[in-house]
């Protein structure tokens, strides 16, 4: 069955071209800007504040969970935090799950 298919055989090899340029550094380099510019700063920026923000939090603060429950803060130890979302209901998060803190009386506004 092989006689209805040509056989196909590579070319001579091509000349080796010249060495690089140094071009592709150039590249590389600019890869490595717009990588940190853009990803590497801006989330370590954000770490920064949502550290702050946690280490900030005391009681009588109006914060969002990242759940998107709302409430004022009743008690905050070393990982936990206790949010009282409405009287005689309190919820207990991580620290990590705030989200932000809001202006005083927004609560009292929604």
């Amino acid at each position: 069955m092989s006689f209805l298919i040509p056989a196909a055989y590579a070319d001579a090899a091509a000349p080796a071209g010249p060495a690089g340029t140094g071009f592709e550094w150039i590249f590389l380099v600019g890869f490595l800007v717009i990588f940190y510019l853009m990803i590497w700063r801006p989330q370590a920026k954000r770490a920064k504040e949502h550290k702050n923000l946690l280490g900030g939090l005391q009681k009588g603060d109006e914060v969002v969970t990242s759940g998107g429950i709302a409430g004022r803060v009743s008690k905050v130890t070393d990982d936990f935090i206790v949010i009282e979302v409405s009287d005689n209901v309190e919820l207990k998060f991580q620290k990590a799950a705030i989200a932000a803190t809001l202006p005083k009386g927004t609560l009292k506004a929604i």
